[in-house]
């Protein structure tokens, strides 16, 4: 990244007088203070651990959590974050106190902070972001329309497993697990966002802007924090940032429009558009009552299912990936797994979404590897329109509040080995109540927790399962000889593998 420090000394000082005697003198009045903390230079704060923030932040905060305890305060000028790492906390904050940290601090997801806006439906308070959460709920998310889906989904099987053959049979090549299962998850969002298969260019276009994008989500922090000084002080990050969202819309936009014609044709020739409800055709109908019941126009969509794609592909195929590197790893827990589909399903039948139901052993390896490996070690970031008081500790308004997924899934106090991949945990004499939504208690949250939980959590956790089940029904996976599988995290926008996996795969005795 491009950092000229001076520039930001410089920058943050100037912000810093501004808002600092207002914010002093209001903590003052209050006999709370903000949670505890390494030293802080008087105006810059923190500025002195920045560099060390930006490069690890996990690693940092690791050390402070040790040092000060469950709940830590970062400043850098009048920027307040607060970090929580305590199970209890997060269960006060986002549960018990559901409405007041609701908020989010404006754009914090990759399209929204990409596109500069607040049209995204993971970042907007108030109606609008409800308007639009409902709308993606109520055609994609809701659990009554998972079964129509389902031909989309033996379509996308189909895809992988041609993927796979290929590999075995015609090259001998180990597969690289997650670009093939984050290619299948693309072509399975595609359809659901525009109701058809999409052309092959056209999918892997699409990816390779998306993973782009994503590739810097780090990057695009300081825009967050920062989103008009940021643009003069990593000019030339903002340059490949703008030239990143001219690719996207240049292939967004035709896709975007020509199902616009499709639609407007299908109504004039009074046809049946209701056969197959896609995300894009609820998207057309919108309208924002508070800016005179307008229309969205197709950046806007574009942003939208941005947003679809980035939540439903990146963060299932790194969890797969994870799950698949402990599986091959752990040849017993695949065998154990593919056991309990065999004697579910056997070896020809379909695998239907009904039958996943019946197989306890498959979600305990998919609750396992939410817990060690959750696609993202933090959850976005809340915020807080008044003061409140957590803990007997002020959580002044308008600081950053962040909860740490990864710290809570791998809490010794909490876990029994934390490092350990064993679904058995989850099973039998050894199990652990799990509320995965964490409305009773929260052990883990990989979907964060209240009224800000992930809207895909059952749509992605159906993918999850159906499409691990059959992957490990149809194919044995091994790893590659000589190659141990290198487990080390390197935080993207999701944590993935430093080593991608690769694997070789050989096909299940039918």
């Amino acid at each position: 990244m491009e950092y000229s420090w001076s520039i930001i000394f410089l920058s943050l000082c100037f912000s810093a007088v501004i808002t600092i005697f207002i914010t002093q003198t209001k903590t003052k009045k209050t006999k709370h203070s903000l949670p505890p903390g390494p030293p802080r230079i008087p105006i810059l704060g923190h500025i002195y651990l920045l560099r060390k923030f930006l490069i690890n932040t996990e690693a940092l905060l690791s050390v402070l959590f040790k040092k000060y305890g469950p709940i830590v305060t970062f400043r850098i000028g009048s920027s307040t974050s607060i970090f929580i790492a305590s199970h209890s906390l997060a269960h006060e904050a986002l549960i018990q106190n559901g409405a007041a940290f609701n908020y989010r601090p404006g754009p914090v997801t990759p399209s929204c902070i990409f596109d500069n806006s607040y049209t995204d439906c993971g970042s907007s308070t108030g109606n609008r972001w409800r308007f639009l959460r409902r709308n993606l709920t109520s055609v994609v998310l809701i659990p009554s329309r998972y079964k129509s889906f389902g031909g989309a989904r033996r379509w996308v099987l189909q895809v992988l497993n041609d993927s796979l053959f290929k590999y075995h049979v015609e090259s001998g090549e180990p597969v690289p697990v997650g670009d093939r299962f984050r290619y299948a998850m693309f072509c399975l969002l595609l359809f659901l966002c525009f109701g058809e298969k999409l052309d092959e260019k056209i999918i892997k276009k699409i990816e390779e802007t998306e993973r782009a994008k994503l590739a810097k989500f780090e990057g695009l922090g300081v825009f967050s924090l920062f989103p008009r000084l940021g643009k003069f002080i990593f000019r030339k990050s903002w340059h490949e940032m703008v030239n990143l969202r001219s690719k996207q819309l240049s292939v967004l936009l035709p896709l975007i429009k020509a199902s616009r014609e499709r639609r407007e044709k299908v109504k004039q020739e009074n046809q049946d558009e209701n056969s197959f409800i896609s995300y894009i055709n609820s998207l057309f109908d919108l309208e924002i009552k508070e800016e005179g019941g307008r229309k969205l126009v197709d950046k806007e969509i574009a942003t939208l299912i941005s947003e679809v794609l980035d939540a439903g592909s990146d963060t299932t195929s790194t969890l797969f990936e994870w799950i698949m590197a402990n599986l091959i790893k752990n040849q017993n827990i695949q065998e154990k797994l593919y056991s309990e589909i065999q004697g579910v399903v056997g070896s020809t039948e379909e695998i239907k979404e009904d039958d996943l139901e019946k197989m306890p052993y498959l979600k305990a390896v998919v609750l396992e590897g939410l817990r060690l490996h959750p696609p993202t070690h933090f959850v976005l970031p809340h915020t807080v329109k008044e003061d409140i008081v957590l803990n007997g500790y002020l959580i002044p308004k308008n600081a950053l509040v962040n909860f740490m997924v990864g710290e809570m899934g791998r809490d010794p106090k909490v876990w029994k080995d934390p490092m350990e991949f064993k679904p058995e945990r989850f099973l039998g004499d050894e199990r652990q109540e799990v509320d995965i939504t964490g409305s009773k208690e929260i052990k883990m949250m990989p979907f964060s927790a209240g009224r800000r939980i992930c809207p895909g959590l059952g749509l992605g956790t159906l993918h999850m399962e159906y499409f691990l089940a059959n992957a490990v029904r149809d194919f044995k996976w091994m790893g590659v000889e000589g190659h141990d599988v290198d487990m080390s995290e390197r935080m993207e926008f999701t944590v993935i593998m430093v080593t991608p996996l690769r694997a070789h795969v050989s096909p299940r005795p039918k």
